[in-house]
């Protein structure tokens, strides 16, 4: 992670005013220093060291601060908001629960309960029978491990182990970082689970000159036999991300396909972390579809429930169902708000076609990224991504090296413009815009990462 900070003093910036955007005060706003004073004084560290902009509301694809300051946003709330910040369907839907009296059940039935369960699986085009439905990601993740090694005990693998890789994000819990491939975000634990595997990911920088990508992952397996692991006794499921995480980096298609085969024929789970790019955010319905694979399980979340807390784990009947009654359960799992959530969720993107808008709009977004690719090719490497999802790598013109300083920079100088993006702290800046977003606004926001980019060179 990069050492920079961001200013919380309000500074002097050029004012704004464009149908999309309003910048009229300085940035950070007045008063707001203050906020995130008495913020730090009482909510731990660990949640600090996004952008210094206290949130006051957020429509359609803008943010607005308590000053009336409005901002393109190209974050979606890190990839939540795919029908848009406070769409007025989920809106009613959640009120509607409200009215109704009933906003939690535990694990009893309910008739919302069961509908949004049918509307879930039916929405998979037949991928998938059930679901199990929880409150964030990373549990969806942890409930994924558990069912990948249950099942590994149900075929009698001679060891429980998961193949995983290198700078991956599976969650913050006990068993979602040990998955993950970030060693320094999991030495709080004090050691490695022996049965979690880590291969290297297939980064173009990566892959050897001459190499394809089915034979970099037939490389990256035959080190672990030659570490005395029996891949096909010893290995019970693999977990990846749709596309690694910071970088928004799909994996050549070859390499998932030779993941998938390598699966099958050893009674491996094969299952993919779609907690990112889930419904519809990249164009596809989700964006394991793009490799042309058939997971066993995936995990889901963010924008699933567009705000409210709904991840859940979708799979076959006969994964699926290998716990018994009772051995996976969660208090707040399925409750009324968050199906109706899901369920509004799920129609907007049915019935506006936002699986289609997200493949057009992503077509316009990354031709722009793209361009900027080519007018600073001294800074940037590398574009990517897939429809409304994207990361612009930058490096030091003179070393070639990543630059996290300079991602950081931008990230600022485009808040002070009028413009959210994902501070990632590494050298990369990351973008997700709503599925909703208008043309102009999509463009718009280009023009200022641009500006952005020109002003720190």
């Amino acid at each position: 992670m990069s050492a920079f900070s961001f200013s919380k003093k309000p500074v002097k910036v050029p004012l704004v005013k464009t149908k999309n955007r309003s910048i009229q005060t300085p940035v950070p706003s007045p008063g707001t220093e203050g906020i995130l004073e008495n913020l730090s004084n009482y909510e731990s560290r660990s949640m600090q060291g996004t952008v210094p902009l206290v949130w006051e509301k957020a429509q359609g694809f803008n943010v607005f601060d308590h000053a009336g300051n409005q901002w393109i946003d190209f974050t979606s709330a890190i990839f939540i908001a795919n029908i848009g910040h406070s769409n007025p369907r989920f809106i009613k839907a959640i009120r509607e629960v409200l009215d109704n009296n009933l906003v939690h059940h535990f694990t009893y039935p309910s008739q919302i309960k069961a509908r949004y369960y049918e509307k879930l699986v039916r929405f998979t085009d037949g991928e998938f029978d059930k679901a199990f439905l929880l409150s964030g990601g990373t549990e969806a993740t942890e409930a994924a491990l558990k069912l990948m090694r249950m099942n590994g005990q149900r075929t009698r693998k001679k060891r429980l182990g998961i193949i995983s890789m290198e700078g991956s994000f599976h969650g913050r819990t006990l068993g979602a970082q040990l998955l993950g491939g970030i060693k320094p975000q999991k030495e709080w634990i004090g050691f490695e689970d022996q049965g979690v595997f880590h291969i290297r990911c297939p980064y173009p920088w990566v892959l050897d000159k001459g190499t394809s990508p089915e034979e970099f992952l037939e490389n990256e397996l035959k080190k672990l036999e030659d570490e005395g692991i029996c891949l096909g006794t010893d290995i019970c499921g693999a977990i990846f991300e749709t596309f690694q995480g910071w970088a928004s980096f799909f994996y050549p298609k070859s390499f998932m396909k030779a993941m998938e085969a390598f699966c099958r024929k050893n009674k491996i789970l094969l299952t993919i972390d779609e907690v990112q790019s889930g419904f519809a955010r990249t164009g596809v319905k989700f964006g394991y579809q793009h490799y042309d694979i058939h997971p066993d399980l995936i995990c889901c979340g963010k924008g699933m429930g567009s705000g409210v807390a709904l991840s859940g784990v979708l799979g076959k009947r006969e994964i699926m169902d290998i716990p018994d009654v009772g051995m996976m359960s969660s208090t707040n799992s399925a409750n009324p708000i968050a199906c109706a959530g899901g369920m509004a969720t799920l129609e907007e993107i049915v019935e506006n076609n936002l699986v289609e808008e997200a493949r057009r709009k992503g077509k316009v977004f990354h031709e722009g990224l793209n361009s900027l690719k080519e007018k600073y090719p001294d800074r940037i490497p590398y574009v990517f991504g897939e429809g409304m999802i994207a990361s612009v790598l930058f490096k030091n013109p003179k070393t070639g090296e990543a630059d996290s300083l300079f991602s950081s920079r931008v990230s600022e100088t485009c808040m002070q413009k009028g413009l959210l993006v994902v501070h990632t702290g590494r050298e990369s800046v990351k973008m997700g815009p709503p599925l909703t977003i208008s043309d102009d606004a999509l463009l718009e926001g280009l023009d200022v990462l641009d500006e952005a980019i020109r002003e720190n060179i």
